[in-house]
């Protein structure tokens, strides 16, 4: 098996690894920070490198339309988008999983408007995650490429048929050359497989409805089979994980454990800040500083009984949220590992909203929240939730 080293900037990585899945159709619309995702993979097509159907549309509702006829009528089907591009997509973000598509999707995230803003954060991602689809983030370009591949996987596979979104960071991981691992082609293929389809709308053998009108009778039930179906995720994935490890050397789960093991302070962050804090938490490490970090990668669905299992018992946590849940009690991450820990002994949880609109996140902030850690683990009580890196 040959894995080459290349420099690759994020969205050229996951634009390798679409190609390498050999999709039937991929539909297209720009908008930044993703628009060199598709230009990269527009470029195999015109290079003959795959042989896929490449719809152009007129907006994002539009490219998820596609998508959807595409995905129902038996073909594998990929997108992308970002920001308002996949606001614009809600009604029918919704309707992919309601029908229980395959359909993968890289979210590059950004902000949301107003103002105009072009920048990483996670607002995008968090308005769609009660959309039904599986959530997974991404630390770098090498996590991105190796999550999208997984994700054909997990998502085609028999007992799931839900869509999936590989989010990795607008520019800072999008625009950002790194070096990382590439599969060859057909191991890669070989590794997701040939798509098989569940139904087709062009199985004229056997005729499906898609889309009927779905009132008291039945839909209650349909929504009750998208709640099994998340659950059936967690074995997929982990499977899946262990395979792609097996494979590469490189290994995943739902969430990645750094220096935890010993820690009484632990930080749960997403994406690429991740790196970030592992580096000041190395030097309070070095200070004798028993601080750690949980790397949550897959948010939906959302690995509860992993997630208390690995945070109970610790003396301080503080959860970093780079959206916001306007009028909410803190943000997204916050409130649902807050919920999951609800049971047990009582381990002060406390929130950091941080980095919107693409506002750095840096050395200094990470410090910031481990000294904070440290005084609420002493019994200091301290603000519930909290910005970080805001000027006041």
């Amino acid at each position: 098996m040959a894995q080459n080293l290349v420099a690759l900037a994020g969205n050229e990585a996951v634009a390798y690894a679409f190609k390498q899945a050999r999709p039937h159709v991929g539909s297209a619309f720009p908008i930044t920070p993703q628009t060199e995702m598709m230009h990269k993979f527009a470029e195999f097509v015109a290079n003959g490198e795959v042989d896929t159907e490449m719809i152009l549309v007129e907006s994002e509702h539009s490219a998820m339309s596609a998508a959807i006829g595409s995905a129902a009528a038996g073909a594998r089907t990929f997108t992308a988008t970002s920001s308002a591009g996949f606001a614009l997509m809600w009604e029918m973000v919704y309707v992919a999983a309601s029908l229980r598509l395959p359909i993968n999707m890289a979210l590059v995230n950004r902000a949301l408007s107003g103002n105009i803003n072009i920048h990483c954060d996670h607002s995008d991602s968090m308005g769609g995650r009660d959309s039904g689809w599986i959530q997974v983030f991404c630390e770098n370009a090498q996590e991105s490429y190796d999550t999208a591949l997984m994700n054909f996987r997990i998502s085609e596979h028999m007992d799931v048929r839900l869509p999936a979104m590989t989010n990795y960071d607008g520019f800072i991981i999008s625009h950002t050359e790194d070096a990382l691992y590439l599969l060859d082609d057909d191991t890669a293929y070989d590794f997701i497989g040939p798509y098989q389809a569940k139904y087709a709308l062009l199985d004229v053998e056997n005729p499906i409805t898609v889309g009927p009108l779905d009132l008291t009778d039945y839909y209650f039930e349909h929504k009750w089979s998208q709640m099994e179906a998340q659950k059936r995720v967690f074995p997929v994935a982990r499977e899946v994980m262990s395979e792609f490890g097996e494979l590469t050397g490189r290994s995943y789960d739902f969430f990645e454990e750094y220096r935890l093991d010993d820690a009484d302070l632990v930080m749960v962050v997403l994406g690429s800040s991740a790196g970030t804090t592992k580096d000041v938490i190395d030097e309070y490490r070095d200070k004798g500083v028993k601080v750690g970090l949980l790397k949550l990668r897959l948010f939906r669905p959302f690995p509860v009984a992993e997630i208390v299992k690995v945070l109970a018992g610790r003396k301080a946590i503080a959860v970093l949220d780079r959206s916001a849940s306007f009028g909410g009690f803190g943000g997204p991450v916050f409130t649902e590992i807050r919920s999951a820990l609800y049971r047990q002994e009582q381990t002060p949880i406390h929130n950091w909203i941080y980095g919107l609109g693409g506002r750095d996140y840096d050395l200094k902030q990470v410090a910031e929240v481990i000294e904070k850690l440290q005084q609420i683990a002493a019994g200091e009580e301290l603000q519930e939730v909290n910005l970080l890196g805001i000027r006041l």
